[in-house]
């Protein structure tokens, strides 16, 4: 019975949780970098301070938050930018998707891609935004609405899909 010993058990585990955290360190890492070319390298400044807190608080290690630092200090960083895309999901929950991204047109594509496949669609600036106030965590509902539990799954699995692609920073929706 090959396979089926303990040691191959926890190699299972372990990858699955190493490859979580890669995919959360690789996040936050170029989140970082593009706070850290906005302050000129400067620990300091009040974004990449919070921004260094919260890789922090999931364990990412010190030298790869100064690598970030210092990649994004320099001139060979990309021009990345923050985009924040509106959707309206299964149900009619209001989205707000936040992506950090060089290429535009990628990031609209992918987006668009994994909207239509789970039922959402995108909508125009300013059509979601209304049920969402910005606070420092991120964006946070006004009002919350109710789902059927049919939705509630659709959405949970648009949010996943969202959430594994790399340039996408943040998911935000108004439902309960």
């Amino acid at each position: 019975m090959s396979g089926h010993n303990k040691w191959s058990k926890i190699k299972r585990k372990k990858e699955a949780g190493d490859a979580h955290k890669s995919k959360v360190f690789g996040k936050l890492a170029s989140l970082i970098a593009v706070l850290s070319k906005k302050a000129g390298g400067n620990v300091n400044a009040p974004a990449l301070r919070a921004a260094i807190e919260k890789a922090r608080k999931e364990n990412m290690p010190s030298d790869n938050i100064d690598r970030a630092i210092k990649k994004g200090a320099g001139a060979d960083q990309a021009a990345m930018e923050t985009l924040f895309y509106e959707a309206y999901g299964p149900g009619g929950a209001a989205m707000i998707i936040e992506v950090l991204t060089d290429n535009r047109n990628k990031a609209a594509a992918e987006i668009k891609h994994l909207l239509s496949k789970n039922g959402a669609s995108l909508a125009a600036q300013g059509a979601a935004s209304w049920a969402f106030s910005k606070t420092e965590s991120g964006w946070q509902a006004n009002q919350t609405m109710d789902l059927s539990d049919a939705d509630l799954e659709k959405l949970d699995t648009l949010v996943t899909e969202l959430e594994d692609n790399d340039e996408v920073q943040g998911v935000f929706t108004n439902a309960d």
